[in-house]
């Protein structure tokens, strides 16, 4: 049986919106674990990056191009560790405004249930400052809601940047001589690490979160 059953318009309204809320909660920490994983994936590029340069002087003047390239992979990764520090301080914003419209939710509903009781009309001014501070809530939580949409466009953007640079290097390995090789072996791991961190922005862009489904 629905529990809303067993309440008014407005308390099922409020065990709806609860329920949203919880929800909200569960897909913003499992973003957040997401971008936990891309950071570690990002310092790993930076190590890939100083080993591909220290390789390009090794090969010299034939793999001046994959040097260039490197180091700016290597500047993409500390982009790329930025933009999920930002990420990252969006997310505990949302966290935070999420707790408190659940915790709006629970004291409003407490409040409906006093005023229904008692029709005492300092309770209902009381009910009525509350619910004003939940619409408050809950408009902060759409706008950290879009401005976090946002942050992850820009991540996505910058990581096609980085698949741009890792295909470039891919090509320049193959002017390495006899460092090709290496340097199509390091290349190659560029670009698949890369394609992994696109492929989660990915997927985070499509979380339910956003959609507030």
């Amino acid at each position: 049986m629905d529990d809303r059953t067993n309440f008014g318009p407005a308390q099922a309204s409020g065990i709806a919106w609860a329920q949203q809320a919880r929800n909200d909660l569960l897909r913003i920490v499992r973003i957040n674990e997401e971008i936990k994983a891309i950071v570690g994936v990002a310092f790993k590029i930076n190590i890939m990056a100083l080993n591909a340069i220290f390789l390009a002087k090794r090969a010299g003047t034939a793999a001046r191009g994959f040097g260039v390239l490197s180091h700016e992979l290597r500047v993409f990764s500390q982009d790329l560790r930025d933009s999920m520090v930002g990420l990252t301080r969006l997310i505990h914003a949302c966290v935070s405004e999420v707790s408190h419209v659940l915790q709006d939710i629970r004291q409003t509903r407490l409040l409906h249930q006093a005023v229904e009781s008692s029709r005492d009309g300092r309770l209902v001014e009381v009910l009525a400052e509350r619910e004003s501070r939940n619409a408050e809530h809950a408009q902060h939580l759409v706008v950290l809601r879009k401005q976090l949409k946002r942050a992850l466009d820009d991540a996505f953007q910058l990581v096609e940047l980085g698949g741009m640079l890792a295909k470039s290097a891919k090509i320049e390995a193959a002017y390495g001589q006899s460092f090709a090789a290496s340097l199509a072996q390091v290349s190659g791991e560029f670009d698949g690490v890369v394609e992994e961190i696109r492929t989660s922005l990915e997927a985070l862009r499509r979380s339910a979160f956003f959609t507030g489904r």
